[in-house]
């Protein structure tokens, strides 16, 4: 695969870089192979199963490691934009009406996976913001363990929003995009993150969610008792992923101190929070 005149599109967590003859790839960070096999398992899998999904090359060992991190190999996608809420929520309910894959095909979703290990690596929190974000990790531990045995299960993609849905500008289906956290696990999961953006940081309109609920069947998580608990969870993943920048990043840092005060009551909703 060349190389020759790549074009970055992305440097995230995953950086994408654009290649010559319509391939992208995909690096992930260091020691991320089992999650770069995930993303490629998931994408075969939904295409066997009529799902418009981004595409591997076909042909080509992947994924590939260079220096320690994976790299996976794409078929780029036509120009197209973010799905609208409705979009989104028409494509989760198709996502979770699948039937289940064989066991041991997808690992099972633990929300709260990892969570407390990153916490306990930081340190660029005064003493008492890290206790309560421990406190506050431990606390969701034991509520979600209360919750979890009463939630379906379904084939999830774990970390859904509008970019990780997209449409072609040509037409065509919502494409699903960023299948790392692809698993089993309750679908409570997958619809918390756009109520979240209506409830916590008004980034979407009340019209705009309702046609998302509309669009998946009616399910309203702003209204189900067990929403704040998977809200906050996916708000402390959001801040320490941050955190996780904040050494190599002023900017980030500057960002991870501001999700932390919000999450510690120093500020009120809606809340702003800057994209990284």
């Amino acid at each position: 695969m060349s190389t020759t005149d790549a074009t970055l599109i992305r440097d995230g967590m995953n950086v994408l870089y654009r290649l010559a003859g319509g391939v992208v790839a995909r690096i992930g960070p260091a020691g991320s192979h089992l999650v770069a096999e995930r993303h490629l398992r998931a994408s075969r899998w939904l295409a066997d199963r009529g799902v418009p999904v981004v595409r591997t090359v076909d042909g080509v060992e992947q994924p590939t490691s260079v220096g320690g991190r994976p790299v996976t190999w794409w078929v780029r996608l036509p120009e197209h934009r973010p799905a609208t809420p409705a979009e989104l929520g028409a494509t989760l309910r198709r996502l979770h009406r699948l039937d289940l894959p064989e066991a041991g095909v997808f690992p099972t979703v633990d929300p709260l996976e990892g969570l407390r290990a990153a916490l306990d690596g930081e340190t660029l929190l005064a003493e008492g913001d890290r206790d309560l974000l421990r406190d506050l990790a431990d606390r969701l531990r034991v509520e979600y363990r209360a919750l979890a045995p009463h939630l379906p299960l379904r084939l999830i993609h774990g970390h859904p929003w509008q970019g990780n849905v997209v449409v072609p500008l040509g037409g065509g289906d919502p494409v699903l995009l960023d299948l790392d956290q692809m698993g089993v696990g309750p679908p409570e999961w997958d619809l918390v993150s756009l109520a979240v953006d209506h409830t916590d940081f008004a980034r979407i309109t009340d019209a705009e969610y309702r046609a998302f609920v509309a669009a998946y069947g009616g399910d309203d998580m702003t209204t189900w008792s067990g929403y704040r608990i998977l809200a906050t969870i996916r708000e402390l993943r959001w801040a320490t992923f941050v955190l996780g920048k904040a050494r190599a990043s002023p900017e980030a840092a500057a960002e991870a101190r501001h999700r932390v005060a919000c999450l510690t009551g120093k500020v009120e909703r809606p809340w702003t929070w800057s994209t990284f």
